[in-house]
């Protein structure tokens, strides 16, 4: 090989990875905007993710609703495990306690 094939190579190879380098800015820059408009063109999700908590660097928890249903998804360490929640009933209120038959306790009362 003489120097001018070498050469050649090189300066292929520098555009190749301009090239790589240039797609991969552009996709970090402009992807979420082009994919939140795609999305917004689909309509309504069943699908939402309510809320994430972070366990552990391996763990995660995620709480997932589907519908009118709550799962909530342990991840990680390549297992998952799925509990099914539905959306709480409100309580009923909480009838209001008769007052105690107790006489009141006075602070001059000391056992000490």
């Amino acid at each position: 090989m003489d120097f001018l094939s070498i050469l050649k190579a090189v300066f292929a190879l520098s555009i190749v990875l301009g090239l790589i380098l240039g797609l991969a800015y552009g996709l970090r820059r402009y992807a979420p905007q082009i994919m939140a408009r795609l999305q917004a063109q689909r309509g309504e999700r069943r699908l939402k993710v309510v809320e994430t908590l972070v366990l552990d660097p391996a763990r995660r928890l995620v709480l997932v609703r589907l519908d009118d249903e709550e799962r909530l998804i342990l991840l990680g360490e390549g297992r998952e495990l799925i509990e099914p929640r539905h959306k709480p009933a409100p309580r009923p209120a909480a009838p209001k306690a008769a007052p105690s038959a107790s006489p009141p306790v006075s602070q001059d009362d000391d056992l000490f």
